[in-house]
């Protein structure tokens, strides 16, 4: 199974881009994963013949958002986490199939000046707590623009950036944490020294261009399925958004 995550940072800013249909098409992708989507549904024109599609909308419009493209039929559909506080914002939605969860997950920013760090750690515990359940029952794959860059690998100036959004010591101890539930974190399971892979980069400074980027993009699965990863990958070269896409195969 391939598995493709992408923030997209605004669905209807993507299609005036490219061809996202197209595109996607040619991944050959058994589902697409899909954060800030910026977007209510009646708002946007995308069909897929052979794709079914599954959309949870932010309360607030132009904001946050979630969907799952999907070849294959779930179980079951879940929209949030069950915890009123946090599930005004469109921010997870979970697909449940025989063997598996599918997630795609869009954690909150912390903001300029860590104004919403309180409600990020927050919100990192109960999703913890949500995802923990869940892998009790079946293992799970969840993907998305986690806000959080978990290592100083994962960024390019890790000194300059430790009192800032994504990079306090807070966020990553949340990670950790959620990590140590049973989790491992794909992509740096099969490449845990490679550098200057990442997925995500300011529009200023021409930062893209020079790679000064941060690694906030995953694939978490369950530690029991790690044997099963094929392949993980940065899809550094697809251009459309701020963030790149990220993917997994699994043999499931």
């Amino acid at each position: 199974m391939k598995f493709i995550s992408w923030n997209v940072n605004g669905f209807r800013a993507l299609q005036r881009k490219m061809d996202v249909n197209e595109w996607l098409k040619n991944t050959g992708a058994d589902a697409f994963c899909i954060q800030e989507t910026k977007l209510q549904r009646s708002q946007v024109d995308f069909q897929t013949a052979d794709y079914l599609q599954y959309w949870y909308d932010a309360e607030k419009k132009g904001y946050s958002g979630t969907a799952i493209i999907t070849k294959n039929k779930p179980l079951n559909v879940t929209y949030g986490i069950g915890v009123d506080e946090f599930d005004h914002e469109g921010r997870v939605i979970t697909l449940e199939y025989e063997d598996y969860y599918l997630m795609t997950v869009y954690t909150p920013n912390a903001q300029r000046d860590l104004k919403r760090l309180g409600f990020r750690l927050k919100w990192g515990q109960a999703f913890t707590n949500f995802i923990d359940r869940l892998d009790r029952r079946k293992p799970v794959v969840f993907c998305g623009d986690l806000n959080v860059a978990h290592q100083a690998i994962d960024l390019k100036n890790p000194k300059s950036n430790m009192k800032n959004a994504g990079f306090t010591a807070e966020e990553r101890q949340d990670f950790s944490e959620l990590l140590d539930t049973g989790f491992i974190d794909s992509f740096r399971y099969l490449h845990p020294d490679r550098e200057g892979a990442y997925s995500w980069w300011s529009y200023m400074g021409n930062a893209r261009a020079r790679n000064v980027g941060w690694r906030i993009d995953y694939f978490v699965i369950s530690e029991r399925l790690k044997k099963r990863i094929k392949d993980a990958k940065i899809l550094a070269d697809v251009r459309g958004s701020d963030h790149c896409p990220v993917e997994i195969e699994l043999a499931l």
